[in-house]
């Protein structure tokens, strides 16, 4: 197993002063792993606890734990158990049983390193469960991405120290120790895919192929470099982005296939960590190509996707309906699904900046209120010379359908003196007659 150890060192897996948590099922590889961590912890100046996880789906799931957590007494290691459900999860998700339980296993992972529990996660994978994986990723269709197996660090928390080490090293060390381990009866149904792949398909390619595995991972290892290289050339500095949305120049979609795919990719990551299937992206790449402005398609995991003029909008898209009216005055403002609008009075005039309208204080209406816009509401923009119905200006501008609700206006009755943080009406326009001014100032959280 010093293998192991050289991979951590290699890969900076583990600091010093870390709480290293390993995801242990009590088999023989996270048996193999919890107990060779905790025989180097003084080596790598870090502590070693236990995490186990009972998914609820076998009814011998139970002794399982109570192997663990008595493995854990007799070797004094920290342990802590968690019970799931993954079989009502799959049913009320409509998830395999195989991504439920995935799912129910990385919410107990989440939940111990907000809490403080541990810094990282080490998980027990080894050279032969790569392989496996990226047979099964490349039998599910995947591309470079899939192909490339699983990463010895993931998000800065999860490790896998016995990547490189082969199931053969992990028995020596087993009998080495003479430790026990427990066997999941699933392990050996082949309904499961991995299963499929571990019992049937790999044991027949070994028959044929010396080395397989080894050459599998090898691949792997080639697609990495190149996918790796595809994503460096990916530059994603126009994207704009809140809580609820992403942005993507349309332009983006432009670029070679390649590219494209990995920048949806990354957007959909921001708002869901099951892997967007590759037809989705197909769907989204030719609907930002050929659809119409202000067009829709849903896709799963709650995620919309909307063509707004010159961008790909993507996330939790919602038309509100906004509502409210507050009378002009000096000071500052705060509008609920907009932003703060800030005005402040001033004998002094400076020329607008970023975000700021300078106006006559003298030529606004004492009824002058921001409120949100109105059927028949009629806008004469600075400098355009005539005055036309907000709706039209709003679409020359190539303001979107999705924000024009949510914009406030400063009207005087139905006639409207400034759209906030975008014009102002020729009627309240700064003139060489001037002397008292208004600096309105916009802090918006729209986009």
């Amino acid at each position: 197993m010093e293998r192991v150890l050289n991979f951590i060192k290699e890969n900076k897996m583990i600091k010093s002063g870390d709480i290293i948590g390993v995801a242990c099922s009590g088999g023989r590889d996270s048996i193999s792993l919890l107990h060779y961590l905790n025989s180097i912890k003084s080596d790598l100046d870090c502590e070693v606890v236990a995490i186990n996880v009972d998914h609820g789906i076998r009814a011998t799931s139970a002794l399982d734990t109570e192997f663990v957590m008595q493995f854990c007494k007799d070797n004094k290691i920290r342990a802590y158990k968690f019970k799931g459900e993954a079989l009502k999860v799959a049913k009320e998700e409509k998830l395999t049983v195989e991504q439920a339980a995935r799912k129910v296993r990385y919410g107990v992972f989440e939940t111990v390193i907000k809490k403080g529990l541990v810094d990282k996660i080490a998980l027990a994978h080894h050279l032969n469960d790569q392989a496996e994986t990226v047979l099964l990723n490349i039998v599910r269709g995947a591309g470079l991405a899939g192909a490339k197996g699983m990463e010895p660090i993931r998000d800065e928390i999860y490790i896998r120290p016995m990547l490189t080490t082969q199931r053969e090293e992990i028995m020596a060390y087993l009998d080495e120790n003479g430790l026990e381990y427990v066997e999941d009866e699933t392990n050996h149904d082949n309904t499961y895919s991995r299963n499929y792949i571990r019992n049937i398909v790999l044991p027949a390619l070994r028959k044929h192929f010396k080395g397989v595995d080894k050459n599998i991972v090898n691949f792997a290892s080639i697609c990495k470099k190149d996918d790796d290289y595809i994503n460096s050339q990916i530059n994603l500095g126009g994207l704009i982005e809140t809580k609820e949305i992403v942005k993507i120049p349309l332009s983006y979609m432009y670029q070679d296939v390649a590219i494209v795919n990995r920048i949806l990719k990354k957007v959909f990551a921001k708002f869901s960590k099951q892997d967007i299937e590759r037809k989705h992206i197909n769907m989204v790449r030719e609907f930002a190509l050929e659809a119409d402005n202000g067009n829709i398609i849903s896709l799963p995991m709650k995620i919309k996707v909307m063509k707004e003029y010159d961008y790909l909008v993507v996330g939790d898209i919602k038309k509100k309906e906004a509502v409210g009216e507050y009378m002009f005055r000096s000071g500052k403002l705060k509008i609920d699904g907009y932003g703060i609008i800030r005005s402040t009075s001033s004998k002094v005039y400076t020329e607008p900046k970023i975000h700021q309208h300078v106006v006559d204080a003298d030529r606004l209406p004492t009824n002058a209120k921001w409120r949100f816009r109105q059927e028949g509401d009629t806008f004469a923009p600075l400098g355009l010379g005539g005055t036309k119905k907000l709706k039209e200006y709003f679409i020359d501008k190539k303001v979107s359908q999705r924000m024009r609700n949510n914009i406030p206006v400063l009207a005087s009755g139905s006639k409207i003196l400034a759209v906030a943080d975008i014009e102002i009406a020729e009627e309240i326009k700064v003139t060489e007659d001037t002397i008292h001014y208004y600096k309105i100032n916009y802090e918006k959280d729209l986009i």
